[in-house]
């Protein structure tokens, strides 16, 4: 069993950044993709961004050139760099892990979410 624990999230005025971190409680990112999604009130989770065990990395429209997803192995860590923070960023964000093998999945796991506000 994996644990992922995030933090970084807070209330921010628009334009403003935050960093997300996601802890893994033990070294998994070798076949695991990480990934950030979030869910914002009356809305379904969506992709925000993931990064692949090889580290090449997809975003959504809505955050590309704003939002950097990265990962520290050493540290079993994986970040989310939001930058230029819009209202309509405001959601509870989750990080995500998913497990492969030879492609055949593994395991999917989530972390309990962190809360993102973004005043106007």
């Amino acid at each position: 069993q994996v644990q992922l624990v995030e933090s970084g999230g807070g209330l921010v005025q628009t334009g403003k950044s935050l960093r997300l971190s996601c802890a893994a409680s033990r070294s998994i990112f070798s076949i695991c993709a990480m990934g950030w999604y979030r869910q914002a009130p009356g809305k379904q989770r969506e992709l925000v961004a993931t990064i692949a065990s090889g580290g090449s990395t997809n975003y959504t429209d809505s955050v590309k050139a704003r939002f950097t997803i990265s990962r520290d192995n050493a540290e079993n860590t994986v970040y989310l760099q939001m930058n230029s923070l819009k209202p309509e960023d405001t959601a509870v964000y989750y990080c995500n892990a998913d497990c492969r093998l030879g492609g055949v999945p593994l395991a999917d796991y989530w972390g309990q979410g962190t809360q993102v506000t973004v005043s106007s």
